[in-house]
């Protein structure tokens, strides 16, 4: 009869220690941070820009009047003082189509930034936005539309598609 109990004692107790485990567990999980539904972070540049704008030696664009869908996910300016090959402005996105998209700056030589910023996309024709021209190039990787202007160079890059590039690229104003 001995034998009986002592067998129910380490079935009960092998239970209590179950239950005391799951308990444990379900605390860490209430209390410990999950991820979030949408990982991406967004950031406010508003101050970054105004502070550049200042410091630019060409007007900085960005977009006004995109869709709260648009999350800006980057901001950076970098001025002439501390790069050899002009100032340079970048504001990154992720679209509402979770594919990234950003507007890339410089004053300085317009051949080697596009070829990076676009990496390494081939131009494929022009496209009208909002009255400008845009060169267009597509890539493996990176779509961009990339505009020339006198002292500056804009290019509308990213794994997003053309008209994507394009709706970012008619939101820029300077």
């Amino acid at each position: 009869m001995a034998s009986t109990k002592r067998g129910r004692q380490t079935v009960r107790d092998m239970v209590l220690s179950l239950a005391a485990i799951g308990g444990v567990v379900a605390l860490i999980y209430v209390f410990i941070p999950h991820s979030e539904k949408d990982p991406v972070r967004p950031v406010d540049y508003r101050v970054e820009l105004l502070t550049a704008r200042r410091a630019a030696p060409f007007p900085l664009l960005a977009p006004e009047g995109l869709s709260k869908d648009w999350r800006a996910t980057s901001v950076e300016y970098t001025g002439d003082d501390r790069r050899a090959r002009g100032a340079v402005w970048h504001l990154g996105f992720i679209n509402p189509h979770d594919e990234y998209a950003a507007v890339e700056q410089t004053n300085g030589p317009a051949l080697p930034f596009i070829e990076d910023k676009s990496r390494r996309a081939t131009k494929e024709g022009t496209t009208e936005v909002a009255g400008h021209k845009w060169d267009r190039y597509a890539g493996p990787k990176y779509n961009a539309l990339v505009r020339r202007g006198k002292d500056v160079t804009t290019v509308v890059t990213g794994t997003a598609p053309h008209a994507q590039l394009a709706q970012l690229a008619a939101a820029l104003k300077g």
